[in-house]
């Protein structure tokens, strides 16, 4: 989700409260075999970087596929991705290199015309390209979970259920900015999960400072037919902290999810709220266990509805390395993605964030370094 001035204008705070009937408490207790997160570096490439006349930035996704890391932008004009490399061991960053971007086209080989689309998430899966896109809810366009070829050419698309399409109803459909914001290959190589960033208008409110009942739905997309599958509920936490500085804009959505084993996901949400200096994004890595959760996917609204949401244990608080951060900003941190294994067998996890090209203020393109610890 790009926080931008028609993000300001549309995402406001007069969602309604409401009660839901869970079966089971969201947070769960830490599995025995938990895993854990370690900080190990930051690297900022800088603002207004410049690579074969575009900019680079607004950075919402990233994958690698064993070579070569792919950096989806969630540019609407010259809608596109980058290649690079990035080089690191356990003991931090070596070097983030760009050394290709790469234009979405049509299904003729066109490239994609701007404002069609609005690019959030990317995942390598052998020679196609997923990514989703956000649509536009207010303008009628419809989100979509999109294949490419490496070229960057259309080869076809998923079958969206009728739940997702705008609707033009204030109680029913997807709400603007708020639609498909991450996608992860399932581990077990037959399809793929896409996650809202903020629930269906039928299933509850955009979170708020207080407690509101606000699932999103994480849903299967089976590789063979295109269709979406079985959705899990996960319940997103409130926004962290208010607005300030004679500001009003908040938010908090999930922005990333990436499956580590079946059906246990990491899941990066992230809390926004203008008028402060250190950014005012305050971003989590939760681990989510969704094995006993409920069949959602027949369920037309979530509303008073009795099922069991996906359980979420706190793994790390970007809060506890923040003062280790450049000007300790935690920035808009979207994307998240397996590296190599580091020598002692751990995976790593790099992070980016979208810097939203700077357009509203300062910020970074961020990445940061963590080690998976079993």
């Amino acid at each position: 989700m790009k926080l931008n001035l028609n993000t300001l204008l549309v995402l406001g705070l007069g969602a309604s409260l409401f009660s839901c009937d869970y079966v089971d408490d969201v947070i769960g207790e830490t599995p025995k075999d938990s895993i854990a997160l370690r900080y190990i570096d930051e690297y900022v490439i800088p603002d207004g970087t410049q690579y074969q006349n575009t900019v680079f930035g607004g950075i919402s996704g990233l994958d690698y596929d064993g070579t070569t890391w792919y950096m989806i932008s969630d540019d609407p004009n010259q809608p596109r991705f980058y290649k690079g490399a990035i080089t690191f061991n356990e003991d931090g960053f070596k070097e983030v290199a760009i050394n290709d971007v790469v234009f979405f086209k049509d299904q003729l080989g066109n490239q994609l015309h701007d404002g069609i689309t609005d690019p959030e998430a990317i995942r390598i899966d052998g020679n196609t390209i997923i990514w989703t896109s956000e649509g536009n809810i207010n303008n009628n366009l419809p989100p979509s979970v999109n294949f490419a070829n490496l070229n960057g050419m259309f080869t076809g698309e998923a079958i969206l259920r009728d739940a997702y399409l705008p609707q033009n109803s204030e109680e029913k459909g997807p709400r603007h900015n708020g639609v498909f914001e991450g996608v992860s290959s399932a581990v077990d190589g037959d399809g793929y999960w896409v996650n809202m960033e903020l629930p269906l208008k039928q299933d509850g409110s955009e979170p708020l400072l207080e407690d509101t009942d606000s699932p999103i739905r994480i849903a299967f997309i089976d590789k063979a037919t295109g269709k979406f599958g079985k959705e899990f509920a996960y319940e997103l936490d409130p926004v962290v902290r208010p607005a300030t500085n004679g500001t009003s804009f908040t938010v908090n959505g999930v922005v990333e999810i990436l499956e580590y084993e079946k059906d246990r996901f990491l899941v990066l949400e992230r809390s926004f709220a203008t008028g402060y200096a250190d950014g005012g994004n305050d971003v989590k890595i939760y681990e989510v266990d969704a094995t006993d959760a409920t069949d959602v996917s027949n369920m037309e609204s979530l509303k008073g509805a009795t099922y069991k949401p996906a359980k979420k244990t706190l793994l790390f608080d970007f809060e506890s390395v923040r003062n280790r951060l450049t000007q300790s900003i935690v920035d808009n941190i979207e994307g998240i993605a397996f590296g190599p294994d580091f020598a002692n067998g751990n995976k790593s996890l790099v992070l980016v964030a979208d810097n939203n090209f700077s357009a509203f203020g300062p910020q970074l393109n961020q990445f940061v370094l963590l080690e998976l610890q079993k």
